[in-house]
């Protein structure tokens, strides 16, 4: 089946409703004195809700105090400082759009409001000695040629240079983005052991980092701290425990951007005990069921299995514990040797994990072994079974009778058939067998059938192959799907009755499971009664089922939606555990008439699979057994590692104690809702279902691969990614630092000189250039690069002997400044 993408009939009208936003009152230019207020006001209008950005300069604004109330938007930022100036800018975003406003801010500092500038007083003084204006690197005199150079200086060599404007770094776009490298997305520790989440990442320095878990940020102390630079982090925990499990972000930024990334941990240890005593129900004279409950915590590893372990309490000495077995992975089984007839034994088991063996569960009753005898078990009387060739010098119509049509199906048409010579009804199945892939899959059935030869699976009786089309000749089965028997009102529907069909499902899957192969779409329509008086069942329709050859794992996309496995839904390896899911359905359906995935859409069904989100029902299930919710259960397991095996399923309590239960007094279940679920099941239409599951596993393979979050504004961030922003804007700032120092250098007359430094620091640092201890003006053969790298380079195009003396760097921010010098020698 397939299933069609819905989408809602009211969208268009819904878009044509909604108006972007639009200003009604832009932003304005403003001019303020350094230390006053900054108020940026406007207006807007719009369909809501309508998203506020306030961007500085082309970054978002993380100073300042935004407000908006769905209609005024306003800006303040109080006590203003010269870097405040720039340009702001309003973004508003809706559904139905986005637009912008922008205005211009100019901060006048103390020095230009009162008229007075250091730097021009140190010209004006020059000008009095010298009799000439300031010296640039052209006329900066020789007696500076014989200074030594000095590196990094902490302190300022001259005044500061309030008449050149500073070089501020270039926005380029060249900077690499920050991003994680090959993040870890789950770790797993033993308790006990020191837990490191380390993410490496890439971008430029500075780079700020925090861990998060429970929405808040985690501090460091003396058993959990972090291990920061700017290429990774590290989360120490130095003594693992159970309660550390859990999910933890990693959320870092730089100059631009910011990205997160979250991973879970693991702390696993030893199970605990399983929950309940092992329940012992005897079937024969030497053979029992164990069942019992799991253990109520599983370490934090799955539970891989069960030890069982027996003791004979009737031996003339007192014995110790032996062990049945070691690789029980279910929660029940099946003891068919080992025990002596008149002897009593007693049983406990134990879970284990990846970590190690539980201690053992409480003690079973003890149980007093029968006197053995001969059990005469029935037998089906052995039938011959033959391996079918297809059949291509003879059409199907030379050997049978062609009759009625049966029905239809994905592949083609099936038709009542009689045999010429015998008279035997069958049924043909006619593929359409038009393109190879049709044909190739009408040959792959016909392949695995010559595999099924067992009396609870239907027979294949022939095959023919007269192009385009291919014809399988089936057994005829009479007796119609068992659902539909059931809600007869001439027949009696009870939960032993259930039991048995159940039993024989089973028979069938585990004869297909002992030769490797999964039918992968079991579900009650391929489920037929083989006449209409009995109660004996075949299974029908093998035209999904796939071999497994244990080498290449097996994805499929197809299946029914409700019946469907959610390993199928997520496109993962299928394996025998896949019908098992499908046998857990079928025996929910069975029981209560009610599907335990049905949504309102396939879509919602195929949802509701993927998370397991099941639960019994409480009015359907009233009635029914705990031993038969309890078969449910450990079918309808998400981890396929856990669901029964079918051998396990046979040996299960409510399926194994089948003969010895009192059919007389069983009471009959209601019919009304299985009536009304194959009525539902009547009207949906065949080419929904197919839609569905490819989008669900193609959401959940995006999902699975999905790279961490990485954002410059673009993409949104979670809550507590938002929230850390605050901290990690005050972890990044720091006093200018250089990286690479400058270098002493010389160069012949005429050529280009050309020095080089790299510094770091948060906010951006500004620098000036100092020849000697003038400051160094830009001019045509002058110039001054600052990137966005951080590289800064001062660039003499013609470099003559009167550029020949001590050039420094001065970087300056808010928390400091730092210099670093080099001489410069240009040769006649």
């Amino acid at each position: 089946m397939t299933l069609n993408e819905h989408s809602s009939p009211n969208a268009d009208a819904v878009s044509k409703t909604i108006d972007p936003p639009v200003f009604l009152e832009p932003i304005k230019d403003c001019c303020v004195n350094e230390g006053s207020t900054i108020v940026l006001h406007g207006v807007l209008t719009g369909s809501q809700p309508i998203k506020v950005t306030w961007l500085h300069n082309g970054e978002v604004a993380h100073f300042g105090s935004p407000f908006f109330n769905g209609r005024e938007a306003r800006f303040v930022v109080r006590e203003c400082l010269p870097e405040d100036a720039g340009a702001y800018t309003c973004l508003a975003e809706s559904r139905a759009g986005k637009t912008s406003c922008s205005a211009a801010v100019f901060v006048r500092d103390f020095e230009s409001i009162c008229g007075v500038s250091k730097l021009t007083t140190i010209a004006s003084e020059s000008i009095m000695e010298n009799g000439g204006s300031p010296k640039t690197p052209k006329d900066e005199p020789q007696k500076a040629k014989d200074s030594s150079p000095t590196s990094c200086n902490k302190q300022s060599p001259v005044s500061s240079p309030r008449d050149v404007v500073p070089k501020r770094r270039a926005n380029s776009g060249t900077v690499p983005a920050l991003t994680f490298l090959n993040p870890t997305k789950h770790l797993e520790v033993k308790a006990g052991q020191t837990a490191k989440l380390t993410c490496f990442f890439t971008g430029s320095p500075p780079i700020a980092s925090c861990w998060i878990r429970n929405k808040e940020q985690i501090e460091d102390g003396p058993e959990v701290w972090t291990e920061n630079t700017d290429q990774s982090s590290t989360l120490v925990i130095t003594e693992a425990k159970p309660q550390h499990t859990g999910r933890y972000t990693i959320v870092i930024k730089d100059r631009k951007h910011v990205a997160e990334h979250t991973l879970t941990l693991s702390v696993i240890e030893r199970p605990e005990p399983p929950a309940s005593c092992p329940v012992v129900t005897p079937i024969s004279a030497s053979s029992l069921v164990l069942s019992w409950s799991g253990p109520c915590y599983d370490g934090g590893s799955a539970i891989l299995g069960y030890w069982v372990e027996v003791k004979n309490q009737g031996g003339a000495e007192a014995e110790e514990w032996r062990q049945l077995t070691a690789r029980c992975e279910s929660t029940s089984y099946r003891v068919c040797s080992g025990l002596e007839p008149r002897q009593e034994y007693c049983f406990r088991v134990r879970a284990f994990n990846a970590v190690g063996v539980s201690e053992p569960s409480p003690v079973s009753s003890s149980v007093k072994m029968e006197q053995k005898d001969s059990d005469q078990m029935e037998k089906e009387p052995p039938r011959v079974y033959s391996c079918i060739t297809v059949e291509s010098s003879h059409k199907v119509t030379d050997h049978y009778n062609l009759l009625e049509k049966l029905g239809t199906g994905k592949f083609g048409l099936v038709f009542k058939l009689t045999h010429k010579e015998t008279g035997l009804v069958c049924a043909g199945k006619f593929y359409k067998g038009r393109s190879a892939k049709e044909r190739k899959a009408a040959l792959k059935e016909i392949e695995l059938m010559n595999d099924l030869h067992h009396p609870k699976l239907v027979q294949c009786l022939a095959a023919y192959d007269h192009k385009p089309e291919m014809v399988m000749v089936m057994e005829y089965i009479a007796g119609g799907e068992l659902f539909e028997r059931i809600v007869d009102d001439n027949f009696e529907h009870t939960e032993p009755a259930s039991a048995r069909y159940m039993q024989q499902i089973l028979e069938g899957i585990a004869f297909m499971h002992q030769q490797k192969i999964v039918h992968l779409d079991l579900k009650p329509e391929n489920i037929v009664c083989v006449d209409t008086t009995g109660t004996s069942i075949k299974i029908i329709d093998f035209g999904l089922a796939g071999k497994l050859d244990g080498q290449t794992p097996l994805k499929v996309m197809h299946g029914t939606p409700e019946f469907v496995a959610p390993e199928v839904i997520n496109y993962e390896p299928v394996s025998l555990a896949t019908d098992m899911w499908s046998v857990g359905v079928i025996c929910y359906i069975l029981l209560s008439g009610e599907s335990p995935f049905q949504g309102n859409s396939d879509a919602e069904t195929l949802a509701l699979v993927t998370a397991a989100q099941w639960e019994f029902d409480e009015e359907s299930f009233e009635e029914i057994t705990d031993e038969a919710k309890s078969f449910i259960s450990s079918l309808l397991n998400k981890d396929c590692r856990r669901r029964m095996s079918c051998q396990e399923a046979l040996d299960h309590p409510w399926i194994a104690a089948f003969d010895s239960r009192d059919l007389t007094s069983t009471k009959s279940l209601s019919k009304e809702k299985m009536k009304r679920f194959l009525a539902r099941q009547k009207w949906k239409k065949a080419g929904k279902a197919m839609l569905a599951l490819k989008r669900m596993a193609l959401l959940s393979r995006s999902e699975s691969s999905s790279s961490p979050t990485t954002t410059g504004e673009a993409f949104p961030l979670s809550p507590e990614a938002e929230h850390a922003l605050e901290s990690l804007e005050r972890k990044m700032q720091g006093p200018p630092s250089f990286t690479r120092s400058l270098e002493d250098q010389s160069v012949a007359r005429g050529s280009c000189a050309r020095l080089t430094c790299h510094l770091t620091g948060y906010p951006d640092p500004e620098v000036v250039w100092l020849c000697g201890e003038e400051p160094v003006e830009e001019s045509s053969t002058v110039q001054i690069e600052y990137e966005e790298d951080g590289c800064c380079a001062l660039v003499l195009s013609k470099a003559g002997p009167e550029d020949t003396n001590v050039y420094t760097c001065r970087a300056t921010n808010d928390h400091g400044e730092a210099f670093c010098s080099a001489k410069l020698v240009v040769h006649e």
